[in-house]
């Protein structure tokens, strides 16, 4: 198994003046993935033509490959979730998967849209938008946190749904509070009530094993630029078969009338190697154990949070099974509470003392969410722990 910790900083190009606690928001491409994309770039500037429009797709001339480029990498990210390429697109990032979903759905006056406060904002904004344009009411079901039981999730859920309720959009993991959901639970409960299901998988592929179909949702949307070590802007939406006929990308064009995966395939001239460079990423993955980096990612985290919970008096906010690689810490009451006071200790934390991790504010209280991939160890923790005790 791979030596985790610091020294794995060698496959990034992380600034090292800086103790990164913060890999979950933008995610960091390693050093040899950055050269397979460059690699990929430099090989479509040589003939852009037949590499846009005749190798990329099926939807142009005839190529000389067996398959055309975005299918052959959708193969490959799709065996890593579990599910079959044909099922599996291209998105820029999981707020773009989301808006095709939503501009895809047929709402009618009246109909509900559902989602959590534990929501993503952009995702939030999304929906608002949507459910104004088509007259329909977008209904937020506020779930407690912090939590002792995943369980009171799926009751709240279930207990939520009205004869209304047309689509209820699910995290997988959240973003601010970094908790893993029991999303394949809480979709029954909407599967029972006649309710589609939206999954938000920002920050699961390459932080959990999945396998997507057995969730048993209609449509799952995720970030590979996140915890899955691909370039930047580079996410998938997965569709149930029956569920693809009346999805399109955001973005209209040649593919329009064409299949699912030729309309998501070609939505115009774009950098696609964002996309092509994921199974470099994926299959580093696979050299440095999938298993193990998750393994030590997770127990890290939990680490982290009895750590800093003990040194602050406070205590962790979920149970260690809804945690992942990820997790979101209680602060000392004495640093405040409001998003000034966020803002100003998360600036200072960078500036004055080189540590960057995300400051909330939330329940009257600030929080940190601290992020712990394979070039993080307990040093890190320390570190910040130390930033804090001597903030003013």
């Amino acid at each position: 198994m791979k030596q985790f910790g610091r020294r794995m900083l060698e496959h990034w190009q992380l600034d090292p003046a800086i103790t990164y606690l913060n890999h979950g928001t933008v995610g960091a491409t390693p050093k040899r993935v950055l050269a397979v994309q460059q690699a990929l770039r430099e090989e479509m500037e040589q003939q852009p033509a037949r590499f846009l429009l005749r190798e990329l797709s099926a939807l142009s001339g005839r190529s000389d490959l067996t398959m055309p480029r975005l299918r052959l990498a959708a193969e490959a990210v799709a065996r890593f979730v579990g599910a079959a390429g044909q099922d599996l697109v291209f998105v820029d990032n999981a707020t773009t998967g989301v808006n095709a979903v939503l501009r895809s759905l047929d709402l009618q006056p009246g109909d509900e849209i559902l989602i959590t406060s534990l929501a993503y904002g952009a995702v939030v904004n999304a929906a608002a938008f949507t459910a104004q344009a088509r007259g329909a009411r977008l209904m937020t079901l506020q779930l407690p946190f912090p939590v002792s039981d995943s369980s009171e999730y799926v009751t709240a859920l279930a207990q939520a749904l009205t004869p209304r309720t047309r689509l209820a959009i699910l995290d997988h993991i959240t973003s601010e509070t970094a908790l893993i959901l029991p999303l394949a639970e809480m979709a029954a409960s909407c599967r029972a009530a006649g309710v589609l299901v939206l999954a938000d998988g920002a920050h699961a592929p390459g932080a959990m094993n999945l396998h997507i179909p057995l969730l048993g949702v209609d449509w799952y949307t995720g970030n590979l630029h996140k915890w899955a070590l691909a370039p930047k802007g580079c996410g998938i939406l997965w569709a149930a078969p029956e569920r693809q006929k009346d999805l399109h990308p955001p973005v209209i064009s040649w593919g329009l009338g064409q299949g699912f995966t030729q309309e998501f395939d070609w939505v115009g001239t774009r950098d696609p190697t964002p996309y092509l460079s994921a199974p470099a990423a994926l299959a580093l993955m696979e050299e440095w154990g999938v298993d193990a980096m998750h393994q030590y990612n997770h127990a890290l985290a939990w680490e982290a949070a009895q750590i800093l919970t003990q040194r602050w008096n406070t205590e962790p906010a979920a149970p260690e099974q809804m945690v992942g690689c990820m997790i979101t810490v209680p602060l000392p009451r004495t640093l405040g509470q409001s998003r000034d006071e966020a803002a100003r200790l998360q600036y200072a934390l960078l500036y004055d003392y080189g540590l960057e991790a995300p400051i909330l504010s939330m329940g009257e209280r600030l929080w940190v969410r601290v992020s712990a991939q394979v070039y993080n160890d307990l040093e890190d923790i320390e570190r910040f722990a130390r930033a804090i005790a001597s903030y003013p």
